[in-house]
């Protein structure tokens, strides 16, 4: 049986996904915590550095990390996830570099990086918690559909929308090449516990296609419905088709 939590709104939604990272850090003060980026998970990360500021808990063994990063872009570009998730949330919890775990957005071997990327999470234990959110065409991290379910963490191509609004908003040139490395769904799927995180009417149709249609690589979020320890949260404007 799926495991669906629908809040009422989004301010709830926002609250009980912070509480849930929270709850994870309280019950294992060694945990590591692969994130997500993006819209949706901007206010649950306030949330939790609003709650530290007030009861600070013991994150000092705490490490984290992103589940992609955008490749052949600088870190100073605000858009890149190592940027966003450091200026969100771990400079709050002090989380220092070493118990940040990024690969870098530069290089001239990335197959390595996503090599070493993957051997540091497996060196601490693999992914105690993983966060998802859940992408406008189905993709999770950046595995986008037609993604096979074998895949290891590696560098994929961004979906055309995304891809055009950080081409739009570093000026870099259409041919220049853009991806994400991003752990793959083999990789993903050896979390402990997840967390598909999903709201707005936006996601609606998305969400019913995950969680009501057939487990395919056409849509990689729906292998979710097969791990063992899978939460779905979801706030009532993206269950609305449910």
């Amino acid at each position: 049986m799926l495991n669906i939590t629908i809040t009422q709104n989004e301010a709830e939604f926002d609250r009980v996904a912070a509480w849930r990272i929270i709850g994870h850090m309280l019950c294992d003060p060694k945990a590591l915590i692969g994130l997500s980026t993006g819209q949706t998970t901007a206010n649950m990360y306030k949330i939790i550095t609003e709650i530290y500021r007030l009861h600070p808990f013991d994150t000092s063994a705490v490490t984290l990390f992103n589940v992609d990063e955008l490749t052949n872009l600088p870190r100073s570009y605000p858009g890149c996830c190592y940027t966003m998730i450091r200026d969100q949330l771990a400079d709050a919890l002090n989380i220092p570099d070493e118990r940040f775990i990024m690969p870098p957005t530069m290089s001239d071997d990335f197959e390595r990086e996503c090599r070493v990327f993957q051997k540091a999470i497996e060196d601490r234990g693999g992914i105690g918690l993983q966060i998802l959110g859940l992408g406008i065409n189905g993709h999770i991290g950046i595995n986008q559909p037609g993604t096979p379910f074998g895949s290891e963490t590696w560098v994929s191509p961004m979906d055309e929308i995304f891809e055009a609004r950080v081409r739009r908003e570093t000026g870099v040139a259409d041919d220049y090449p853009l991806g994400g490395l991003t752990l793959g769904i083999r990789t993903i799927m050896r979390a402990r516990k997840i967390i598909l995180v999903a709201k707005g009417s936006k996601k609606a149709e998305m969400v019913e296609k995950m969680l009501l249609g057939p487990v395919t690589e056409d849509m990689p979020a729906s292998v979710l419905q097969l791990h063992p320890n899978c939460e779905f949260l979801l706030d009532a404007d993206a269950a609305a088709r449910l």
